[in-house]
Parts: structure tokens; sequence; C-alpha cells
């Protein structure tokens, strides 16, 4: 067991034969009593010391785990933000992909009707002309007939007699 001040200043030596001189052995325990305070006080505040950086230390080490913690959690939420952001992109990508195929698909039926139409309004116009030309051959053949001589032969004069007569 470690020894305390008290216990240096209360031993007591015994007296012998030309033992030491008394003076001198006091004072040198005085001195040792004071020295083994003061070690004993600065070992105290050491020890007090060592306790304040374990302390702060200990909530250092809390404060590394909570940031390594954090690291990780923002690592594997910008993974996620970045496969989520990869996936819609590509679900992006699929949407206009088929809204470029529908757009084509459309365009292309809209393209066939058209031609089909085409085709109709060019048959159509064949007819058109072809009985317009029976038309107009039809009416210079009518311009061709005789009947035309016998219109211009005719006297209006006499045809309005006629007409008088009757009435």
């Amino acid at each position: 067991m470690a020894l305390s001040p008290l216990d240096i200043h209360n031993k007591e030596f015994a007296k012998g034969f030309r033992g030491y001189d008394e003076d001198d052995v006091n004072e040198f325990l005085d001195q040792i009593i004071k020295d083994y305070e003061l070690v004993i006080r600065e070992k105290k505040e050491a020890e007090e010391e060592v306790r304040q950086l374990r302390e702060r230390l200990g909530h250092f080490t809390n404060i590394e785990e909570t940031l390594n913690k954090s690291i990780l959690v923002a690592q594997e939420t910008a993974e996620e933000v970045k496969g989520n952001a990869s996936k819609e992109s590509k679900l992006i990508i699929k949407e206009a992909e088929k809204n470029a195929d529908r757009i084509v698909n459309e365009a292309l039926s809209k393209a066939r009707k058209i031609s089909l139409d085409v085709e109709e309004l060019k048959k159509q116009a064949k007819v058109f002309r072809t009985r317009m030309r029976m038309l107009v051959q039809a009416q210079l053949e009518m311009l061709g007939t005789d009947d035309w001589e016998e219109l211009f032969d005719t006297e209006i004069d006499e045809e309005l007699e006629l007409l008088e007569q009757q009435s």
C-alpha cells in the first residue's frame, strides 16, 4: 500500500545510540512530505486531465462514428438516386421511342391513305375527261348535222304568221 503524506509525517523512528540528527531527519521528512503532496496533487490533476481528455475523445469518437454513418447513408442515397435516375431515363427513352414509332406509323398510314385518295382522284379525273370528251364530241357532232341548216333556212316571219292564225 502506498504511503500518504500523513503516514510520512507521523512516522517515528526508534532512537538509538549515536543515531541520526533528529532535526535533519525531520527537515528531510518535511521536504519529502511537500514533494510527495506535490506529486500526489500533480497525479490527481493529470488523472483529471486524462479523464477529461478521454471524455472528449469519446465525444469525438461518437462524432466520427456518426459522420461515418452519415457518409455511408449519403453514399447509399446517392447510389439509389443515381439508380432511380437511370431507370427513369430508360423509361423516358422507351416512352419516347414508342411515341416516335406511333407517330411514324400514323404518318405512314396517312401517307398510304393520301396515296389511295390521289389514285382515286386520278381515276375520277380520267372518267371526267372521258365523259367531257364524249360530251364535246357529241356536241360537235350535233353542230355538224344538217338540222342546223334547216333552222337557218326557216323563216321566222312565216312561223309568226302561222302562230297568229292559230290564235
